[in-house]
């Protein structure tokens, strides 16, 4: 681990003890920081506080309150999920208190490089191929780190000069950076979504490009070329620029991209495998591919280990899972589809009859972009806070059949019902799934146990 900043006695406000939580705290404890950890939760019965409370963590629970930005503050870690909209970061804005999200400390203290990969969808199938490809890199080891669910300071504490961090980073932790550089960066690409938590548009795209705003002319941007939005966004990044692409070939991706004709992937000419390798479905998943094989190539990771890892990789539980066949009919869990976009991505995977289940958190978006994509869809089972908004769309889509639901479960088993030999069952929300569950995977988890107890 390198040291770019000396924390010891630094005064530093911990926001929030979930998972990320924890990892900085036992980082900056390491690191000889005062820290005070603040969580709006009850953390009376948590045994690991206690510890925190013997090694000198201040403790504050049951809300945040303005008192806590008193007296000496260097900086303010917080959260990623916890906006910046309540009261004490409104405040500690104000009072020109850095905020920073753990992967700004740990772009400052990791030893090696850094792969950071963003986007409104694909970046977690990416990072995760990518990850088990460049385990074959010739020299030093593959860490996998960041929003797929890794804290990334807890690999920063181990890690070495010649490893290398593959971290999936999203728009919410790319907004409490400052000096965060990944020496290769990769953007899947950029859609509206979480506009409940940055306000607008501009303001998530502003995040997102905050994965490019510390690159060098020594570094790499990798980027869907075949978004022409990104064109532009990238167009002053002065690091290396590799585009990807499958729609969208041209000469300048002929030399310097990784792309793909007539179903064969190219590296900058270099013909490397057919299309057929990839094992995963839809085209979306043929960019997040070729994506991690730019990477693969960059890092010099031979041919073979490359093909023999895309084609052994099966993609990530949640994002258009295969989870069985039963009676004809194919299942798939995309739980992870918690936007309009990801959800527009499933339903262009198939091409046989869709019976589609949906719905979930109302953040008061429409679902008009729908539309145009249900034309395979002949039974929709809504639910949840969003299923009467969604049954006006795919009534108007002409949608055959469009019933609601109040559960995941009830949607489930009248999808069951109504799905033929031949047909697609696919639940894809198109919601964030917090009007039912804490989380994507745990609805994913539901609706997975719902179908096999169905069809027992």
């Amino acid at each position: 681990m390198k040291s770019t900043q000396d924390l010891t006695n630094k005064h530093i406000l911990v926001l929030g003890y979930a998972m990320t939580g924890k990892s900085v705290v036992d980082f900056l404890v390491k690191q000889g920081a005062n820290v005070t950890l603040n969580d709006r939760g009850d953390l009376s019965t948590d045994p690991s506080v206690s510890f925190l409370i013997e090694k000198g963590v201040t403790v504050v629970d049951g809300g945040h309150p303005l008192e806590l930005l008193d007296g000496e503050l260097d900086f303010i870690v917080k959260n990623p999920g916890i906006p910046y909209s309540i009261p004490i970061l409104k405040e500690a804005m104000k009072r020109q208190i850095p905020i920073y999200t753990d992967i700004e400390l740990s772009s400052r203290y990791a030893a090696g490089s850094i792969v950071g990969i963003t986007g409104s969808n694909g970046k977690t199938t990416t990072t995760a191929l990518l990850y088990e490809i460049l385990k074959n890199r010739p020299s030093g080891k593959a860490h996998l780190a960041g929003n797929i669910g890794i804290p990334t300071l807890d690999i920063v504490q181990t890690a070495t000069d010649s490893d290398i961090i593959v971290m999936e980073v999203s728009s919410f932790q790319l907004e409490g950076t400052e000096q965060f550089h990944p020496q290769i960066a990769v953007l899947t690409n950029i859609f509206e979504a979480h506009l409940d938590y940055h306000g607008n548009r501009e303001n998530y795209v502003n995040a997102k490009l905050k994965l490019i705003a510390n690159q060098t002319a020594n570094d790499y941007l990798i980027y869907n070329y075949d978004q022409p939005e990104l064109h532009e966004l990238v167009a002053d990044a002065p690091s290396v620029k590799v585009p990807f692409s499958v729609a969208n070939v041209d000469e300048y991706v002929r030399s310097q991209g990784v792309y793909v004709e007539d179903g064969v992937v190219y590296y900058q000419g270099k013909d490397l495998f057919e299309t057929s390798l990839i094992q995963i479905p839809g085209e979306h998943n043929v960019q997040n591919v070729i994506a991690a094989v730019a990477v693969a190539m960059i890092e010099g990771v031979d041919l073979d280990s490359i093909k023999a890892e895309i084609h052994k990789y099966q993609g990530m539980p949640h994002r258009i899972q295969p989870i069985g066949e039963f009676g004809g009919r194919r299942y798939y869990n995309d739980s992870k589809a918690t936007n309009v976009t990801a959800t527009i991505t499933a339903l262009d995977s198939f091409e046989e009859p869709i019976v589609y289940i949906g719905g979930g958190l109302d953040r008061g978006n429409t679902f008009e972009e729908l539309k145009a994509h249900l034309k395979y869809v002949k039974v929709a089972a809504l639910y949840g806070e969003t299923k009467e908004k969604m049954r006006e769309s795919f009534v108007e889509a002409g949608v055959p059949v469009v019933e609601v639901f109040e559960t995941l479960e009830e949607a489930t088993a009248f999808a069951d019902r109504e799905a033929e030999v031949g047909e697609v069952v696919l639940f894809s929300p198109s919601c964030a799934s917090w009007d039912q569950f804490k989380n994507y995977e745990i609805r994913g988890e539901t609706f997975v146990e719902a179908v096999k107890q169905l069809n027992k």
